[in-house]
């Protein structure tokens, strides 16, 4: 238990903002991020410190994935029925060239995305990156920079 507690401590806020910025949305954020440790304490071998942040945010990804899946086989509600009431919004959309930043990265495919943000906002090298997509590390490599010129178009496009 001391070494997933170690974990947590140590990743759980970038597993949070992984997901985050990858759904756009707070809730699926904590329950994912809450996912993830569940299965890392029920895993049956312990997390090599060397390779955690990559392991984990990979079992972010493929549980966010699962999510999507889960989503698209569900059936939306009347328009009637969804209350219009405004709910909370999370600290991070309070500002709006990082709204506008976000909108633009939900237009991007899943894994544009979700390289993107493994490169800038875990610093992932590009083989942890190629092994949590199933890419090469070229590959990976090619993948980040075209990613965020889209991203860049998408920004431009929105002004």
């Amino acid at each position: 238990m001391d070494a997933l507690a170690w974990l947590y401590a140590h990743y759980s806020e970038d597993v949070y903002r992984f997901i985050l910025f990858l759904s756009g949305d707070q809730a699926v954020a904590e329950d994912i991020t809450s996912e993830v440790f569940l299965r890392v304490w029920d895993a049956p071998e312990p997390t090599r410190p060397a390779t955690a942040r990559a392991y984990l945010i990979a079992i972010a990804r493929n549980l966010f994935l699962n999510e999507i899946r889960r989503r698209s086989r569900r059936t939306s509600l009347d328009e009637r029925l969804v209350d219009a009431a405004p709910g909370p919004e999370p600290a991070a959309e309070r500002n709006a060239a990082l709204t506008e930043a976000q909108q633009a990265l939900q237009q991007l495919p899943e894994a544009d995305r979700a390289a993107l943000l493994m490169r800038a906002l875990h610093q992932l090298s590009y083989t942890e990156i190629g092994t949590a997509l199933h890419l090469s590390p070229v590959a990976a490599r090619v993948k980040v920079p075209r990613a965020r010129l889209k991203l860049a178009h998408l920004k431009g496009s929105m002004e």
